[in-house]
């Protein structure tokens, strides 16, 4: 009997889960209800922030954040090295995408060539947490204290990341940070995405923004002419998430520090594993913070091994080792070109992206499909 293919990422989902989600279907509410509002709540205390509010998806709070920041024109600066949700929503508010180049060694967005890239229509700077590792916030802090640019947290890979005593989602050094929960991400709600922030006016922004821009909150009505009445405020979309997605994010992040500590086990093997294999670039290790690795990227030196990436992908796969890449810089991307013109010159990015190669990593992995994982690779050369 073969055995079973191993994907790249894939959610834990357990009794637990399956009973919270089953006790959301039984209630009076499938949206709109309490569970949402109870998750809300416990994303907050776990990150640190005040408030959270919790999306349809990532992207959609990506959206959502930029609309409720109100930006006005002007330019956004991002990494190339995201899915194409982080530029996309400055483009949807009007603005223009503009990328910097990455740090080689973290594979994040680069402080100084953020700062290199700054103009006066900057108003927006939306650093990723790729793979988990948080990115250098500080040093973004500090740009935003110096000019009045806004910051925003690309933190779709890294619920639960910590860097310097401060866990990715508390806003200190931003005036929000978004997170994902996409079964291949470290818990998950299905698809399903939440918004931190410590503004209280953001906060509310976003809750009306989430829901067509309409309130029925007295204090905030022109009129009140009865108990019927709503007042949509500000052009608003429909991004809220469902009581059942809630209700499985809460069971979820019970047990996200044990999904973390899973990964780290995964991750400690693979570094040791590879240690020897001189074409292999093993990612960085997080030293003294505590990162919620997302993925595990190698960087492969192709030629040396004789395989192009396809090739190597393949040899893998005939192993049942699923890998994936992450990602194609988004200013090679169609749409980018023809909107903004050729991608800039981005050589730590470009050269990232022609060695990376995301392997295996997710808790449900058993000690045998991580052996197997390393055996594949291995046998690469």
């Amino acid at each position: 009997m073969s055995q079973a293919f191993i994907p790249y990422g894939r959610q834990w989902i357990d009794e637990d889960d399956e009973r919270a989600v089953l006790a959301a279907m039984r209630s009076d509410f499938l949206t709109q209800g309490p569970a949402t509002e109870g998750f809300e709540k416990d994303l907050a205390t776990y990150t640190g922030a005040q408030f959270a509010v919790a999306v349809s998806n990532a992207t959609a709070g990506l959206h959502l954040t930029m609309a409720a920041l109100e930006l006005g024109v002007g330019e956004g600066i991002t990494t190339p090295n995201t899915f194409v949700a982080t530029a996309n929503a400055m483009a949807y508010v009007g603005l223009t995408p503009v990328f910097a180049d990455i740090d080689a060694a973290s594979l994040n967005l680069s402080p100084a060539a953020v700062r290199a890239a700054l103009t006066d229509r900057t108003r927006v700077i939306i650093p990723v947490h790729f793979a988990g590792r948080p990115a250098d916030m500080s040093a973004f802090g500090e740009m935003a204290a110096q000019t009045g640019v806004r910051i925003v947290e690309d933190a779709a890979h890294a619920i639960g990341s910590a860097s310097d005593g401060s866990r990715v989602g508390d806003c200190r050094h931003s005036q929000a940070t978004v997170f994902s929960f996409h079964p291949v991400k470290t818990m998950t709600t299905g698809e399903g995405g939440a918004v931190t922030t410590n503004d209280p006016e953001l906060h509310e922004r976003l809750l009306m923004l989430r829901s067509h821009g309409i309130t029925r909150a007295p204090a905030r009505l022109s009129e009140q002419p009865g108990r019927w009445w709503y007042e949509q405020q500000m052009l608003g979309f429909n991004y809220r998430m469902t009581e059942i997605q809630a209700a499985l994010g809460s069971s979820q992040l019970k047990k996200l520090e044990g999904f973390i500590d899973r990964r780290r086990a995964i991750i400690d093997r693979y570094q040791d594993a590879f240690a020897d294999l001189a074409w292999l670039q093993r990612p960085q290790d997080g030293g003294a913070n505590r990162i919620s690795f997302h993925l595990y990227v190698a960087q492969i030196d192709f030629a040396r091994i004789g395989r192009t990436r396809e090739q190597t992908m393949d040899a893998l796969a005939t192993q049942g080792v699923g890998s994936q890449v992450h990602y194609i810089p988004v200013p090679r991307q169609p749409w980018y070109r023809e909107t903004y013109g050729p991608a800039p010159d981005l050589p730590a990015a470009d050269r990232y992206y022609e060695r990376g190669l995301s392997l295996p990593l997710f808790p449900a992995m058993t000690d045998d499909e991580v052996e197997r994982v390393i055996a594949a690779v291995r046998g690469l050369a």
